[in-house]
């Protein structure tokens, strides 16, 4: 008789984690990651924290450390960060991007994906790095940079979340006494800790700011500069945390500068194969083999199968001639056709088969892993019409979107991991912005309160007007919508009854959300803020470049 498999001990939250360790009577020591990989190695070798640092995270965009990476991208890529670890992370918060309120966005942000807490330094946005003219840095206004502590604090919606304050003051030239007053005043204004910073290639001023500093608050240093000092030095002086700041990407491009060398030279791999890791090892980083376990767990009859259907039988006519000889969803964005783009990000959802109704030059679409249906009269009829097409498909767990859209991964995941019978997907952007096309203006229940997590929202009416008897839209329905279970066969039979009204030639998805709702359905809202498009003009287009750039 085989044993019990002895439950693994719960670990604590991440926020706790990284509390525990700022408040340790130990020396702790945490240190940089850049990407998913990094972080990975990092908690393998042994470290019980990451430092997602501004220069790293930069470094791996290829771009400088001046807030040339926007915070969104930094926030993308840290909680691919989070995913892969049981650690907690520190970002490198630079000066918070921004006033308070980029602050308290940023903060919200972070605790929604999984990050333990951000340090911000007393300088100027668009910040410089510290070893780059630092003495001729302006540093920020004492009390401008407090309000911006408090309001970090503030829109934490976890007590353990840290916000640790950067002093930067002998960076820029100041001496001992300016830097204790801008720590005091960080304490009181809320900082969980105080991070020291010097470029000075021995560690008097640290020490002396530690002696006067007396333990007020956990002592947080970044040793790059004065790294010969012996470890102990730093546990004599009552420091809490040691952050080994850029060693990893540093060694990575060092590895990477011999390989590719040695490569070109050679014109061969014999040299460099037995000295680089092995394909195998990367796929164990990658996690293959828990993917491989999870399939057997789930894949046969246990996971919820579940398929898409998009709506792509227009023409595009705000896209002048480009469309003349293709549907608008195989205009290529930044190389590569609209419908592939979103095929692409269905199929990494794990939705499939992918059902794409197509209408106008059906014969132009293609993409791989698609199912073609065609809604021979989509010249004379409206999006339902072309979604009775894919009747088949919709008495299955299914999401139906409009083939014109791009948005970032998240947004789809949060919207098939709702767990309702029928879920939408609403930007809580101001509802008056322009726009293009004809927008779907959605009423709900409650506005979205970003400082919450998984708000319990319902969609009440979906209009083309951005106010309705006197009252304001609290977004913008994307064109997303996920029916699961009874949802997906409810969805069905409304359409169903809808097809025998005698204008449905001309009804559109706002035609069938409302009659879901006028039945008695409760369709959940999935709030977002941006971080989506649809293509309907030639400036939608070019703003689709941009907004895919880096995406291959």
């Amino acid at each position: 008789m085989t044993a019990p498999h002895a439950e693994a001990p719960l670990r604590p939250r991440k926020t706790t984690q990284l509390r525990n360790l700022l408040t340790s009577s130990a020396l702790e020591f945490i240190l940089e990651a850049h990407n998913g990989l990094s972080a990975r190695i990092a908690e393998e070798a042994g470290f019980r924290g990451l430092w997602a640092s501004g220069l790293a995270l930069s470094a791996q965009f290829g771009v400088r450390d001046n807030n040339e990476a926007s915070w969104t991208q930094v926030v993308d890529m840290v909680e691919f960060m989070a995913d892969v670890t049981s650690v907690p992370i520190l970002l490198d918060g630079d000066t918070g991007y921004g006033n308070f309120n980029n602050m308290r966005r940023l903060v919200r942000k972070l605790e929604q994906r999984g990050i333990a807490g951000v340090c911000i330094e007393d300088k100027l946005f668009p910040k410089t790095n510290s070893f780059i003219d630092g003495d001729r840095q302006e540093l920020a206004d004492i009390d401008e940079f407090c309000g911006k502590i408090a309001a970090g604090k503030d829109s934490q919606s976890d007590d353990n979340f840290c916000v640790i304050a950067r002093v930067e003051a002998y960076i820029a030239g100041w001496d001992t006494n300016e830097a204790i007053k801008r720590a005091e005043a960080y304490r009181r204004a809320g900082a969980d800790a105080i991070l020291i910073h010097s470029a000075w290639s021995r560690p008097d001023q640290i020490l002396e700011f530690a002696r006067e500093w007396a333990n007020r608050a956990p002592l947080v240093i970044v040793p790059t500069k004065y790294y010969s000092t012996p470890t102990q030095v730093f546990r004599e002086a009552d420091i809490s945390l040691v952050i080994w700041a850029n060693h990893l990407v540093r060694s990575a491009v060092s590895a990477m500068q011999a390989t590719a060398r040695r490569i070109f030279q050679d014109e061969s791999l014999i040299d460099v194969e037995d000295h680089i890791a092995s394909v195998k090892e990367i796929f164990r980083l990658q996690g293959a083999d828990e993917l491989a376990e999870a399939e057997r767990r789930y894949f046969l009859g246990n996971r919820r199968e579940a398929g898409a259907v998009v709506l792509a039988a227009s023409r595009g006519d705000g896209l002048a001639d480009l469309t003349d000889d293709r549907p608008k969803v195989m205009l290529p964005v930044n190389g590569k056709p609209l419908l592939h783009r979103l095929v692409e990000s269905c199929k990494r959802a794990q939705l499939d088969p992918v059902t794409v109704v197509a209408g106008y030059k059906a014969e132009r679409i293609a993409a791989p892993g698609i199912e073609l249906v065609v809604n021979d009269a989509h010249a004379s009829t409206g999006e339902l019409a072309s979604l009775a097409c894919a009747r088949e498909r919709l008495g299955d767990d299914v999401v139906v979107m409009y083939g014109d859209l791009l948005f970032r991964n998240y947004v789809l995941r949060g919207l098939i991991e709702a767990e309702h019978e029928l879920t939408v997907v609403v930007d809580s952007l101001p509802a008056t912005r322009a726009t293009t096309g004809a927008p779907d203006y959605a009423y709900c229940s409650a506005a979205d309160d970003r400082s919450l997590w998984e708000q319990e929202v319902w969609l009440e009416r979906i209009a083309s007007t951005p106010q309705l008897d006197g009252r304001r839209a609290d977004g913008r329905w994307i064109g997303m919508l996920a029916a699961r279970g009874a949802g997906a066969r409810q969805l069905a039979e409304t359409l169903e009854r809808l097809a025998t009204r005698g204008d449905f030639a001309k009804l559109g998805m706002r035609d069938l959300l409302n009659a879901l709702i006028d039945a008695g359905q409760r369709v959940h809202v999935v709030y977002v803020n941006g971080h989506w498009l649809d293509i309907n003009s030639l400036s939608d287009l070019e703003h689709a470049g941009t907004f895919t750039s880096g995406q291959r």
